[in-house]
């Protein structure tokens, strides 16, 4: 990883968009840190579109993309998406609704064996406001030993589905979407913007495990400093990185990017 300040100014004044993880890499300790919510105005003003890309669950979503400066909030880690255009929202998802519909019924057998296998590992407190996923409490209100989440993870893919670990959560997806290909989804849904034939087009700022699929697939990324304690989740580390952690290093990554969009070019 390359601090942040050697990115350079061709690349940032070729971006049209950010899009970042929430949480550990905007929050501390679960609450939207000051300097990064003045960021994202300051990148927003500055014309860039902007999506909160989050394992969060749908519901918070909701409220994200009617409260923040971003153009999408795309909730259980690229589900689903919600898009505030004027006054009104329109929301999307990766499956259908027979697809969630079948896939809520696997996720109610799954959790009957969780709790008969690993009793002690409970589920997060926001799962009532999930559509898609299932998320289990491994670091948020619960600290469950690394042990124990790597035997949860390996009970989630008996079940067939896919296990994704963040800063806080242990999700189980019965689906193939990630935070990289729901970002491809909602950007073509919202604008018709292919990221896929052009990702360096787009920044990604995160900072743990489930953003893995994000920094393999965007050349640019950044990460705020604490992505050093989850690089071993990481097959491919982001390729710069902030001296800041969480919403701090998220406004420090804002900054060096918003000045070099001001520059002029060589």
């Amino acid at each position: 990883m390359k601090p942040i300040g050697e990115l350079p100014a061709v690349v940032a004044q070729s971006l049209v968009g950010v899009a970042f993880d929430v949480d550990d890499t905007i929050t501390h300790e679960g609450r939207l840190e000051l300097p990064a919510y003045e960021a994202m105005w300051k990148l927003r003003a500055a014309g860039l579109r902007l999506m909160a890309v989050t394992g969060r669950p749908l519901g918070w979503a909701d409220v994200l993309a009617r409260q923040w400066p971003i153009d999408v909030a795309i909730g259980e880690n690229g589900a689903g998406w919600i898009h505030r255009e004027a006054a009104r929202f329109h929301e999307g998802y990766f499956a259908s609704q027979a697809e969630r519909d079948a896939n809520q019924e696997r996720l109610s057998a799954l959790l009957v064996e969780v709790k008969r296998k690993l009793p002690h590992i409970v589920l997060a407190q926001d799962q009532r406001a999930r559509r898609c996923d299932m998320a289990f409490d491994i670091g948020e209100s619960e600290q469950v030993p690394p042990e124990d989440v790597a035997k949860l993870c390996r009970l989630i893919e008996s079940a067939g589905a896919l296990a994704a670990v963040s800063s806080v959560h242990a999700h189980a997806v019965f689906g193939d979407w990630n935070k990289a290909r729901g970002i491809v989804r909602a950007a073509q849904a919202v604008w018709g913007d292919d990221v896929e034939a052009f990702p360096a087009r787009w920044l990604f700022i995160g900072d743990s495990g489930n953003d893995a699929p994000a920094f393999s697939f965007f050349p640019v990324t950044a990460g705020v400093a604490n992505v050093v304690e989850h690089l071993q989740r990481l097959p491919k580390a982001p390729a710069y990185v902030a001296t800041l952690p969480r919403g701090r290093g998220f406004a420090e990554i804002a900054s060096h990017i918003l000045r070099l969009r001001q520059e002029p070019l060589a």
